[in-house]
């Protein structure tokens, strides 16, 4: 996809090492839902709330709330994902770093990387996660967001929208559609899970990739 190599290749600019990226990705979904698990109130089985699709796009019913996470840790990568309303928009958010910790009701420990409609490459440090970076939102607010900067560069309902993000030594850089839109750095915890928000609204995803990012020498 010409949109997500540029992205890749932006973004690779404003975080160190990205010449170490070797060439193979693996997808996140590979073997269907088996390595993932879900969290939810009440809780409800993973199948229940994420179909795989014959064509392996993943519908995700958006509830009951929560979030399913991957099994396994990731720190210092390239993740890749396609994601698209399929009624009505909503909110929804891929959730980075997901760590152990006292939860913000049913959010655990992460970085948010926001996919609400109009506020796509916002990002918000979830129950405890924090940034060197200042937040917009209005100082003592609640959620601390940090907006993203450049105009929305969210396609038209319906349409299938790419976010590239690269997590490299604590520095998380969002790219969305191609267009730069956040970076921050100190960021802790800067290693986890990697998982995606039930608020209500159904979405589906494809093409949820991963390019693990190797030391430098």
């Amino acid at each position: 996809m010409k949109v997500g190599i540029v992205a890749f290749g932006v973004l690779c600019a404003a975080v160190t090492g990205c010449a170490s990226v070797p060439a193979r990705e693996v997808s996140l979904f590979e073997g269907g839902l088996s390595a993932w698990e879900l969290r939810t109130e009440p809780a409800a089985p993973l199948e229940d709330v994420v179909t795989v699709l014959p064509d392996g796009v993943l519908a995700v019913a958006g509830k009951p709330p929560g979030f399913f996470a991957t099994r396994a840790v990731y720190r210092d990568y390239r993740l890749h994902v396609e994601w698209r309303w399929t009624g009505q928009p909503g909110n929804a958010g891929m959730l980075l770093h997901i760590s152990e910790g006292p939860m913000d009701r049913v959010w655990p420990v992460s970085l948010q990387v926001q996919t609400k409609r109009g506020s796509a490459g916002d990002l918000l440090p979830m129950a405890g996660a924090s940034f060197a970076e200042t937040a917009t939102s209005p100082p003592g607010a609640q959620p601390v967001i940090k907006a993203h900067t450049a105009p929305d560069s969210e396609l038209a309902v319906g349409a299938w929208n790419s976010a590239d993000i690269v997590c490299r030594d604590g520095t998380v850089a969002v790219s969305i559609n191609g267009v730069p839109q956040n970076r921050v750095t100190a960021v802790r915890p800067a290693a986890g899970r990697i998982g995606f928000q039930l608020e209500g609204a159904p979405y589906q995803l494809r093409n949820v990739t991963l390019v693990r990012l190797v030391p430098l020498e």
